[in-house]
């Protein structure tokens, strides 16, 4: 398109410019919501819904976690639309989410007229600035623009989506005055090949840092790689193994890592940290020599950075990541490479394919310890697997759900405790997706983002798995679905209260001080009340089921998936089975609860 409107010879409007960049950037949706302050967007796109789609949600926080797991599934980052006053403040914890998990997406907001501000008019936020969204969305996203003329949209659509994509991916914020998106211009440039095409986001490590850090690996006689959401990020996962198995090293992940590396591999640990297994935080905690890619070490995959928990203040840590204010920041850093994790093992794994000097006789015992603490994790930790109580053992409900979905799933899950089940214990197969909400661990996320997870892979299976605080805070993701037609399952995992923190209050105060945490019918005596999601399901065009005996989930989980319609499985699941744990979670000044397994104890110093 050149710089008049295809057509009619008239200058385009802002609204235009911002869709065909769009398009230009093979952008391939919209997610938003109406509002009074954004339909000159909206205008524009309509005229252009055949080169780019508008997905309509009822809950703007839906629109956020769909483009930020569309992203997460195609590597392509989509935009939102919201606007002004409550619908924009309403993105934000989405927004947030994506910021915390390094996924691109474009967040447009509408603002009012710029010849009414400072006016304080409907929906202004201008206490301390005029129409100071830009301001209120700052500390969500990597950058943040206004567009006060129609002239400045070409330049800032170009830097925002280069912004987004660039270093740690991240979300980037367009605020726009209504009279933008109607003003004519002629400043217009939409040849992003021109622009961007030359641009390689890989970043590499120097030569002489691969050479120390192959020396420190090869010289180290209890060596773990700890594969962080970076490897994700950077889609290391063939690097990975290439490296590992070339080295011999056995590969723990954070919690957010998990999925990097096929779980029947003879060298995977598992995930570290308050949720992880045992293997993976015996095998951190006793390394000499410890690889962490693309991870914060934040403290819920370090057990609160509490030393001789997930991991030692002996161990010689290598740290990689693609921001620098990261290394050496929450541990001592032995050698701090500053590279994304994808180019750096891709590095790693030419370089050790090539290397003559690996003794495996070294290992031998280490990688024998690290198989044994497999073993006995596996046994120990998977009892309720094969139980039949009535509600349903959690362990139960994930290992029927891995014995019947596909292995090319796409599965989520949202925040809660059965997010901790999942994360030690669900197996993230070859070719499948495991999405989880990890730095600000957002409710709803599951919920909403199986609508862009399912959009970016229309031919794969799409399920997740939900508490019911969750779904009741963003049920209406399941008009949206039914609305789209899309085939996504929602397991409900139905415990009647916010659990996660039920436990919490019980771990650190007691178990008599429950207080506010389970949903109760407060006109009794206070007797547990379960919503029927189900019937909500069924009240909003889809499909909708009960799940109460343990014989009946897996069946019910085939025929979801089969039906090829939107499904909510409300599954009733006990909130008081036992979990074993190898890792802990502190809040200062209170001491969490300490691992409740540990069979082989690191040996102490003498």
């Amino acid at each position: 398109m050149n710089s008049q409107e295809a057509g009619n010879g008239k200058d385009p409007r802002g609204a235009e410019i911002i869709v065909e960049h769009l398009i230009a950037e093979n952008v391939p949706y919209l997610f938003g919501l109406c509002g009074h302050g954004i339909v000159g967007l909206m205008d524009a796109a309509n005229d252009r819904r055949d080169r780019i789609r508008t997905v309509s949600v009822h809950n703007e926080q839906i629109a956020g976690f769909a483009a930020d797991a569309f992203y997460r599934v195609s590597r392509q980052f989509a935009a939102t639309f919201t606007s002004c006053g409550p619908g924009s403040v309403n993105i934000q914890m989405a927004v947030a989410n994506a910021m915390f998990d390094s996924s691109a997406m474009l967040a447009i907001t509408g603002n009012i007229p710029t010849q009414q501000f400072n006016k304080v008019p409907f929906q202004e936020f201008g206490h301390h600035q005029q129409a100071d969204f830009a301001t209120a969305m700052r500390p969500y996203v990597k950058r943040s623009f206004q567009a006060p003329r129609a002239d400045m949209l070409p330049q800032l659509m170009r830097q925002a989506c280069l912004v987004a994509r660039a270093g740690r991916p991240g979300p980037v914020h367009l605020d726009v005055p209504f009279n933008v998106f109607e003003e004519r211009t002629s400043a217009v440039s939409y040849d992003a090949a021109q622009w961007h095409g030359g641009i390689g986001y890989d970043a590499a490590a120097p030569a002489e840092v691969m050479d120390r850090v192959l020396e420190l690996l090869l010289n180290a006689e209890r060596p773990v790689i700890l594969a962080g959401h970076g490897c994700h990020v950077g889609q290391a996962a063939d690097a990975l193994a290439q490296a590992a198995h070339a080295l011999d090293i056995p590969v723990a992940t954070t919690p957010q890592g998990k999925g990097i590396l096929a779980p029947d591999d003879p060298l995977y640990l598992g995930p570290t940290g308050r949720d992880g297994g045992y293997p993976g935080n015996r095998a951190t905690r006793g390394a000499d020599v410890l690889l962490a890619l693309g991870t914060r070490f934040g403290d819920r995959g370090t057990s609160s950075w509490d030393d001789g928990v997930t991991h030692s203040a002996a161990t010689r840590i290598i740290h990689v990541d693609i921001e620098a204010s990261a290394l050496g920041r929450n541990y001592p850093t032995h050698l701090g490479v500053l590279a994304d994790a994808g180019s750096f093992l891709r590095q790693l794994a030419q370089r050790a394919a090539a290397c003559k000097d690996l003794q495996r006789h070294r290992r031998e015992a280490w990688l024998a310890d690290t198989r044994r603490w497999c073993t006995l994790w596996q046994e120990a930790s998977t009892g309720g697997a094969g139980s039949d109580e009535s509600p349903l053992h959690p362990a139960r409900v994930v290992a029927d759900l891995a014995r019947v979905t596909p292995a090319d799933a796409v599965v989520l899950s949202d925040i809660g405790q059965h997010h901790s089940w999942m994360v030690q214990q669900w197996p993230v197969r070859r070719g499948s997706r495991f999405l989880q909400s990890g730095g600000s661990a957002t409710m709803g996320f599951g919920v909403g983002g199986a609508i862009g997870a399912q959009l970016a892979a229309p031919d794969r299976p799409v399920l997740a798995v939900v508490g019911d605080g969750g779904m009741l805070m963003h049920a209406s993701a399941i008009a949206t679905a039914v609305e789209y037609r899309l085939p996504i399952v929602w397991l409900v995992w139905n415990n009647c209260g916010y659990v996660s923190i039920r436990d919490l209050q019980r771990g650190f105060f007691g178990l008599e001080r429950e207080f506010a945490t389970r949903f109760r019918d407060h006109g009794t005596e206070g007797e547990l009340h379960s919503t029927d999601f189900a019937l909500l399901a069924k009240a909003m065009g889809a499909d909708g089921r009960t799940v109460e005996r343990a014989a009946d989930l897996a069946p019910q989980i085939e025929a979801a998936l089969a039906a090829g319609r939107p499904t909510v499985l409300d599954v009733r699941v006990s909130a008081d089975a036992p979990r074993l744990t190898g890792g802990a979670w502190n809040m200062p000044p209170i001491t969490g609860p300490r691992p409740n397994y540990d069979p082989d104890p690191v040996p102490r110093a003498t």
